[in-house]
């Protein structure tokens, strides 16, 4: 598969047609993931409109804000999501007790750590369990420096083909589809994971999908 001319090809099409083809080229199954930040619902609707039974996977990692479950469980509803919750092995009541209070970034690897624990082992696991030939995901180009650096298709080694549909959209396109297709959407967000919106968490770093 040649990737530079994929994204040549597409990198000006419709995120429709980008998921459109990214269908057509699937060997496998194609899942979606999402974590309910703000404007979640522009792909999770264009792609359940192509595939509505694609599974949807959401890391709950216990540790998103009251608004966050509440608009997972709008979208869910109104889109009616094929959602695959994959949850940390355990408890964020149990983590606290044991590990102690949310990191902060003073201690960047205390930060690693925690994403490890409640997020990317977690999405490993889903992963795992739906062995994705195609993995649609939602990253902007504008959201961090790290994600400047992607494009609409992204291939790692023998990992699955990653698609960015929305990848070249401004939040303002992203704001009007939203309104256009009577959407849900919050926000009101926090990623403790993150804790700045401009750090990655490792979930879209290379190498984490091999």
């Amino acid at each position: 598969m040649n990737i530079e001319a994929l994204n040549n090809e597409y990198r000006d099409k419709s995120p429709q047609e980008i998921i459109a083809k990214a269908l057509e080229l699937a060997k496998g199954p194609v899942i979606v993931s999402t974590n309910f930040r703000p404007l979640e619902a522009v792909v999770l609707n264009m792609c359940t409109e192509q595939q509505a039974e694609m599974p949807v996977l959401w890391v709950a990692s216990g540790y998103m804000m009251e608004e966050t479950y509440k608009f997972a469980q709008k979208a869910i509803d109104q889109l009616k999501l094929n959602i695959k919750v994959y949850n940390p092995l355990m408890t964020a009541a149990r983590r606290d007790a044991v590990y102690g209070p949310v990191p902060s970034l003073e201690s960047e690897e205390e930060v690693e750590a925690f994403s490890e624990m409640v997020k990317l082992e977690p999405f490993r696991r889903a992963l795992d369990d739906h062995k994705p030939d195609v993995w649609i995901t939602s990253i902007r180009k504008e959201q961090n420096a790290f994600r400047d650096t992607l494009d609409v298709f992204v291939m790692e080694g023998d990992g699955p083909l990653k698609v960015n549909p929305v990848f070249y959209w401004s939040e303002t396109q992203m704001d009007e589809y939203i309104s256009e297709n009577n959407l849900p959407d919050e926000k009101i967000y926090f990623d403790p994971t993150k804790i700045n919106e401009k750090r990655e968490c490792g979930l879209h770093k290379p190498g984490f999908s091999k």
